[in-house]
């Protein structure tokens, strides 16, 4: 396993911020850590990067015990925090020779690797600017690349889109999925778009404990509704849907747009009745759940 954690405990006195959480993530997963604030996100990720020791439980990352090879583990690991630390006084360029430094890189490999880093994040044209002189967006570029500088297995992402415009989260979003093909990613978000468009599971937590960890297609279907979105040619008599004991909801919403909420899957019976009854279908979807219905069922107090 890329990252594993397990009955990991975080005390201040006696408040618990992470109360007995385990799970594993393998290689070339994007992993969603969700959770309301407060409830132990941030504190987890610090524990994962070394760089807040646990009160109880282990942590591994590719086979490495946080506590006990830390060093190795800092060489597993990108981690690009909340609030995005930069030396603002210096150029983008500067900044990442400086980063891959640390790391041990230098000469010709170091030169190499940030001309990859700022084709890769897309930082041409502002490779020569002051950090300090960059949109939020670039600075989170910027961010990224010191993460990828030595070339991690695992990256760890606390809030990575925070104060972006729409724009910027989509291009974010892309350079995070481009990077991620061969790595393991721990990405932190209250944007639930954005695990749905980016993650394969999501790991929800609440007051420290984990209270789902399913794949998002699993957790976005567990809905106790189903949602029919029905188009027709032309407008029908629905009457017979009205009365129909699956039917919780019923709304018109044009006179050939109707959503439909059922307890169970009943498109196979709209299709029977439409076409017993003449009425010419254009479109019939199920529009399942979304991660915000999931997220407030699960956190909600």
């Amino acid at each position: 396993m890329s990252i594993r954690v397990q009955s990991l405990v975080k005390s201040y006195g006696q408040q618990l911020a992470v109360n007995n959480i385990s799970f594993d993530i393998g290689r070339g997963n994007i992993v969603g850590f969700l959770g309301p604030n407060g409830a132990g996100k941030s504190t987890t990720m610090k524990i994962i990067t070394g760089t807040l020791p646990a009160t109880n439980g282990t942590v591994e990352v590719d086979g490495w015990d946080v506590t006990q090879n830390l060093h190795e583990v800092k060489k597993c690991i990108g981690y690009l925090p909340e609030h995005n630390p930069l030396y603002l006084d210096m150029y983008v360029h500067e900044f990442l020779r400086f980063c891959g430094g640390i790391y041990g890189l230098s000469g010709k490999k170091l030169s190499e690797r940030v001309k990859e880093l700022v084709q890769l994040c897309g930082l041409q044209k502002e490779q020569n600017k002051l950090i300090g002189a960059l949109s939020k967006g670039y600075r989170q570029r910027v961010g990224l690349a010191q993460a990828l500088v030595h070339d991690p297995t695992v990256l760890i992402l606390d809030e990575p889109t925070t104060g972006l415009d729409p724009n910027q989260i989509v291009e974010i979003r892309h350079l995070i999925q481009s990077i991620s093909k061969d790595k393991t990613v721990l990405l932190s978000t209250h944007i639930m778009q954005e695990v749905q468009a980016l993650c394969h599971r999501a790991i929800i937590i609440k007051e420290g404990t984990v209270v789902a960890d399913q794949p998002v297609n699993e957790l976005t279907g567990e809905q106790e509704k189903f949602t029919i979105r029905i188009e027709l040619a032309a407008p029908a008599d629905f009457a017979y849907w009205k009365q129909h004991s699956e039917i919780n909801d019923l709304k018109e919403v044009t006179p050939t747009q109707y959503l439909l909420e059922a307890k169970t899957d009943i498109r196979k019976e709209i299709f029977q009745w439409a076409s017993q009854n003449g009425v010419e279908l254009i479109g019939i979807a199920l529009e399942k759940g979304n991660m915000e219905e999931v997220f407030q069922k699960l956190t909600r107090n």
